[in-house]
Order: structure tokens, then C-alpha cells, then sequence
């Protein structure tokens, strides 16, 4: 129970907690342009009915990541001093174009699509939603560009005087191979979230209702279930596609964390993709059980017969380059984290197709069964995300910021030395603990809101401008969309 642990623990759920929301919002941001667009060209009710429904909840998860998210930049100069010294000069600049440049933007916009209704022109309106749509997408790059250049320094020189990383090209930093590889990646996983979480609701109103939609509703949930359906798949296939890329990138830039998700310990030629390990990972590296043959080598390399450097190996290398410690993460957690990032992300895919089959050709959504297990689905992608962090963050281990093995080797920092060392245990530990609550009650109100606009369906989202019109003839309506 030291400082250092103590404020990994913290960052850890703090990070985590808000990671549940960033990949929901980006998606459907984008969905709700499209659906903006729909209405935009049809004139539809139920077109507009279904905007304002996925709209509200859209504002409910953007509500919450900007609140949460606040959070993680002041612990980077409280918690992490260390850290933020070292890398400031660098860090800094994306985070500063991610606020200026990409916050701005969708959330300037983002108030006028929400207040612009029946004040701006139509043609305005709809680019409202797009702009602050692209501008969500764009934050997303930023943030991703300061997290890839942790996992690849590049772009920077190592100032010896003033131990610290100076930038000498942002072009370079914003250009990162890591990031280029991990943005669509991301992309691809929001779109599978949204995709899976439209799905599920649109279901649930088809079939788990206990009033019925009006036909039109019934047919506009339908296209949005079958269409959210196929982005699923689409957007799975290529989360695969860009995990295979960042593989490949995995095994130049970072070896150790790809060979710890295998539990490679012994350097092997057509290594094996394990599929369950029996035993302690972190012991023993003979557990591995059930293994696909060559596949590690395929996934790292494109090639079947491929070498792949073992634990072992790179301990030995890695301690006559850097001087001694050890440079393993924590085995235990690399290993299932990654197997359970490709497991539910396979899950979440199975769910869609099936759920796509089942509904072919017009045929009925079926029974309370199939629906609690679309709802269900929901959290599969939302639990492929954040394995998928916790083994990005926690495979990069014992570094903070990794070093560069193609000649930067310079500029690194072990997390050991990131943490603050003028906050106390204690201090920190109460943080953990506040947060822990106050983010659990957030939790709950969060869920109590989809919940609650779920349950009132399409017909909710419109306000309720015709009840008050009933008493005040001359009742303002321009506030209707206001949440």
C-alpha cells in the first residue's frame, strides 16, 4: 500500500470508468448524424422521432465522459509530478490541440444542434451534428497521438541537464506509426459499441415493450436495428484487420508486451497462439494449453514459421541495454486481458450475426429470451474495450513511457519515477476512495437516464410542448430539445 501503487490504482479506475464512455460517444455521435440526415431528407417523423431519441441518449454519455475525463488531466500534475515533468513538453501539445481545436469544436456545435432546433435553418442544423461529430472523431486522435507516443516516443530529444523529453517536431509526434495504427482501431471499436448498444435497445422497443409502437416507429427501429446489426460486423472485421496491424507494430516497437499476452517465456520458432492457460501464468510459462500452431508467429510477422523472442530473452537483453530490473509486466494480467479483449470482441460479433440471421427477411424479433440476450450483448464490447486498455497500459509495464528501441533510447521513464512524491499514501488513498464512490453514484445516475429514456421510448424525446400548448396557446416551444 505505497504512494506508487495507491496512484496506479487510481488512474487505473479513473481511466478505466471513463473509457466506458469515450468509445459509446464517439459512435454515436455518428449515428445520430446519420440519422439527423434521414430526417433530413424524407421529412419522416418517425426519422425525427428516432434523432431525438438516440440524440438524448448520445448527450447523457457525452455528459458523462466530459465530466469524468476532467478528472485524469489534474491527476497527471498531483498524482504523477514526476511524470509530467519528464514529458510536459511533448504531452502537453496534443492535449492542448485536443481542447482548443477538437473540444471546442463538437462541444460549440454540439450546443447549437441542441438549442438550434426551429431556430436555424435545416441545412444548418444538420451540419451542427456532423461538425461536432467529426470534431469527436478528432478529439479522439489527439488523445490517442499523446497515449501512442508514451507506447513510441518519437519526435523529441532526450535534455540531459533538465531530465526531461523536449519536442523538436509536433509532425512527428501527430504521425506516430503507434497512433496510425491505433486510431482506426478505435474507430472501428466505437463503431461496434454503438453498434451493438442500438441494437440491443431497438430490440428491446420492438419486442420487450409492454405498449406497442406506432407502425412507423416499428419500422424505424427495425432499420436501425439491421442497420446497426451490419456495422457490427463490419466494424469487427475491421477492429480484427487494425489489431492484426498493431500487432505487427507490437513485436518492433514493444516485444515484451507481445510476448507476456502469449506467455512466451522461451524464444520459439512458429509460435503458437494459446487459447487458455491451466496454472500460473506468472510462475510458469508451460501452461499454455490449446494453442493455435504458428499463430503468434503469424499475428507478429505475417508469416506462419516466424521467430518470436521469448520473456527469457528479452529479460536478458533488455537488462544488459537498460541495467538491471525487471522488465516483465505482470504476466497474469497481459495474458487474460488479451485473450479476453479478442473473446468478448468475437462474442459481441457472434451476437450480431446471429441477431441479423434470426431477423431476415422481415421476419418477427422473437421472444423475451432473444431479447435478454441482446440486451445482454450490450456489454460485450464494452468489456472488450477495456481489456483491450488494461492490456495496452498494463503490457507497457515497468515503463511509463516506453523506450524507443530504433534510437531513443534516452528518452524513457519507468512509472516508478512518474509518481509524485510530496502526496502521501494517505492522501492518495483517500482520493481512491472518494473517487470510487462519487463515481459510483455517477454510475447509477447514468444508468438511471438510459434506463428511464429507453423505457419512454421515441414518443419521450419530443418534451412534452403539446401538453403545455394545451394550457398556454402561446407557449415557447424553442426550448423543446433542451436537456
Amino acid at each position: 500500500m505505497n504512494a506508487l501503487n495507491i496512484a496506479r490504482w487510481q488512474f487505473g479506475i479513473t481511466t478505466i470508468y471513463h473509457f466506458l464512455f469515450v468509445p459509446l460517444t464517439i459512435g454515436l455521435a455518428l449515428v445520430v448524424a446519420v440519422l439527423h440526415t434521414l430526417w433530413y431528407r424524407t421529412g419522416s417523423d418517425a426519422w425525427l422521432r428516432q434523432t431525438k431519441f438516440w440524440g438524448k441518449l448520445f448527450l447523457i454519455t457525452f455528459a458523462m465522459g466530459v465530466v469524468t475525463g476532467i478528472v485524469q488531466e489534474f491527476q497527471f500534475g498531483m498524482a504523477w509530478a514526476g511524470y509530467s515533468r519528464f514529458v510536459g513538453d511533448v504531452f502537453g501539445a496534443p492535449l492542448a490541440m485536443e481542447g482548443l481545436a477538437a473540444f471546442f469544436l463538437e462541444s460549440t456545435f454540439l450546443g447549437l444542434w441542441i438549442f438550434g432546433w426551429d431556430q436555424l435553418p435545416k441545412s444548418v442544423h444538420l451540419a451542427t451534428i456532423w461538425i461536432a461529430a467529426i470534431g469527436t472523431t478528432i478529439s479522439a486522435y489527439f488523445i490517442l497521438a499523446a497515449n501512442s507516443w508514451m507506447q513510441h516516443p518519437v519526435g523529441v530529444v532526450y535534455n540531459a541537464a533538465r531530465g526531461r523529453a523536449e519536442m523538436t517536431s509536433i509532425g512527428d509526434v501527430l504521425t506516430n506509426s503507434t497512433v496510425l495504427a491505433a486510431y482506426p482501431h478505435t474507430i472501428l471499436a466505437a463503431l461496434t459499441t454503438a453498434g451493438i448498444f442500438l441494437a440491443g435497445i431497438s430490440i428491446w422497443q420492438l419486442a420487450g415493450r409492454s405498449d406497442p409502437l406506432a407502425d412507423d416507429d416499428r419500422a424505424a427501429f427495425r432499420s436501425v436495428m439491421r442497420g446497426a446489426l451490419v456495422l457490427v460486423l463490419v466494424a469487427s472485421l475491421g477492429v480484427a484487420f487494425s489489431g492484426h496491424a498493431q500487432a505487427r507494430l507490437m513485436i518492433e516497437q514493444q516485444p515484451m508486451k507481445m510476448a507476456s499476452a502469449e506467455a512466451l517465456c522461451n524464444t520459439e520458432q512458429g509460435a503458437g497462439f494459446s487459447i487458455l492457460a491451466i496454472g500460473d501464468v506468472g510462475a510458469s510459462c508451460d501452461v499454455r494449453t490449446l494453442s493455435v500452431p504458428g499463430a503468434t508467429s503469424f499475428l507478429a510477422t505475417d508469416s506462419f514459421d516466424a521467430t518470436v523472442q521469448g520473456v527469457n530473452d528479452l529479460q536478458a537483453s533488455m537488462t544488459a541495454r537498460y541495467g538491471p530490473g525487471d522488465y516483465r509486466p505482470n504476466m497474469v494480467v497481459t495474458y487474460w486481458s488479451f485473450r479476453f479483449m479478442i473473446g468478448f470482441g468475437l462474442i459481441a460479433a457472434a451476437v450480431a450475426a446471429w441477431a441479423l440471421w434470426r431477423t431476415r427477411k422481415g421476419r418477427d424479433v422473437g421472444g423475451k429470451w432473444f431479447v435478454r440476450l441482446a440486451l445482454l450483448g450490450i456489454a460485450t464490447p464494452f468489456l472488450a474495450n477495456t481489456f483491450g486498455w488494461i492490456f495496452t497500459e498494463m503490457g507497457r509495464q515497468p515503463w511509463v513511457v516506453a523506450p524507443n528501441p530504433s534510437g531513443l533510447d534516452a528518452v524513457r521513464l519507468f512509472t516508478a519515477e512518474g509518481v509524485s512524491g510530496s502526496v502521501s499514501a494517505a492522501t492518495l488513498l483517500t482520493s481512491v476512495i472518494v473517487f470510487t464512490l462519487l463515481y459510483g453514484v455517477l454510475a447509477f445516475i447514468e444508468v438511471g437516464l438510459i434506463v428511464r429514456t429507453v423505457r419512454r421510448g421515441p414518443e419521450g424525446a419530443l418534451g412534452s410542448v403539446t401538453a403545455l400548448a394545451d394550457d398556454d396557446d402561446e407557449v415557447d416551444d424553442r426550448m423543446t430539445f433542451a436537456y
